[in-house]
């Protein structure tokens, strides 16, 4: 293998398929990203057995030389250097060439490096998926919808399909739920062309999602999904993602989620998100979180919380409107903010059928997300 390839080219690639690389390996082989060149360009892969991310560097774009082939070959070089290295290399131009036993050779400029590759015929071979049906949505869809679930997500390793977000698409309804026992976020859209797709029970691992999501440019380009048995490929410009799909089943969340409710308010997204803000700063120093949310007399609420040893912090906040009984509630403020902090709509109704039962979040213009907090049971 000998070629001559540009830089930024070849880094950008190569940050892409690194955020599949895991320093947990045991597998030699994974802990390297693979470089196989044909005179079409140069395919990156890197993989960790639960995701593999695959990039291709065409040899010509728009006319413009990226990469000149002197001998096409394959070999797989330790990830860990190669993309510090790349990253650090003085020229615009970067010559590789590999010799007998894999021995890479790099330079650049005045630089001059040697690798000790290894043999690519180790490599996995990366799924083969059937792609009978694709569905297609914008990327600054996807992407908000990964951002406005995934901090739901369980971390305990315990309940493994907990980790993930459950996928459901059916009558054209793109849905994402996730949650950790404790809260749950939910985001739906609507997908035209895809009333006779249809598949549930698909989970992908929340941080899997959160890498894809660094991945997919902010220009609003398509993102092509196809779903297969036990593998989700996400098809992004030039980069091919495989996902595995979580094995188990997602438990029914719909039961939690009330039909009606007792209370409701509509509030001030910002002024609320500031107000729960000031509330935790004390009920974090009790390690509990707890803040306090009551409604008053006039029409207004109350945020509440205390720390033994700092004191106690209130405050009254004008609420847009108010429906049905008085109520006096305790939850987890750091979940309340997680939520807020993914809020875009400028106002949202907090929604309640008793002060033990889960407290409902609905952002008022972004019909298609709601959030579910379980509150805290208090002796005062």
């Amino acid at each position: 293998m000998k070629i001559s390839i540009l830089k930024n080219e070849l880094n950008e690639s190569i940050q892409h398929v690194s955020k599949a690389i895991s320093s947990r390996t045991t597998i030699p082989i994974l802990t390297g990203i693979k470089l196989e060149v044909s005179h079409q360009g140069v395919t990156l892969t890197a993989s960790d057995t639960d995701i593999s991310i695959q990039s291709f560097i065409p040899a010509e774009n728009d006319s413009h030389t990226i990469v000149k082939v002197e001998q096409p070959g394959s070999v797989v070089l330790p990830a860990k250097f190669f993309v510090e290295i790349i990253k650090k290399l003085p020229s615009k131009e970067i010559h590789m060439e590999v010799k007998e036993g894999f021995q890479t050779y790099i330079s650049s400029g005045a630089t001059e490096i040697q690798i000790v590759g290894l043999d690519p015929e180790e490599f996995p071979v990366l799924p083969n998926i059937e792609e009978n049906e694709t569905i297609s949505l914008p990327g600054d869809l996807l992407k908000n919808m990964i951002k406005q679930t995934a901090f739901s997500i369980s971390t305990q390793e315990t309940t493994p399909i907990l980790t993930g977000i459950l996928w459901n698409l059916a009558d054209g309804e793109f849905k994402f739920t996730a949650t950790d026992r404790h809260r749950l976020a939910t985001r739906a859209a609507r997908l035209e062309g895809t009333e006779n797709v249809r598949f549930g029970n698909v989970v992908i691992a929340g941080k899997t999602l959160n890498e894809l999501s660094k991945i997919i440019p902010d220009q609003n380009m398509l993102v092509d999904i196809v779903v297969a048995d036990n593998q989700v490929l996400f098809k992004i410009d030039k980069v091919l993602f495989y996902s595995r799909i979580l094995d188990g089943i997602y438990p029914d969340t719909s039961r939690i989620i009330p039909t009606a409710y007792k209370t409701e308010l509509t509030l001030d997204t910002k002024k609320l998100s500031e107000s729960i803000d000031r509330a935790y700063l004390l009920s974090r120093e009790e390690k509990t979180n707890i803040v306090r949310l009551q409604t008053l007399e006039n029409g207004a609420i109350e945020i509440s919380s205390s720390s033994s040893e700092l004191g106690k912090v209130r405050e009254e906040l004008e609420v847009i409107d108010f429906k049905g009984e008085p109520l006096k509630i305790s939850f987890n403020s750091k979940y309340m903010l997680d939520v807020l902090k993914v809020v875009e709509s400028e106002q949202l109704v907090i929604a309640f059928t008793g002060m033990m039962s889960p407290i409902i979040l609905k952002p008022l213009d972004e019909s298609q997300s709601m959030y579910v907090i379980l509150p805290y049971r208090t002796t005062n």
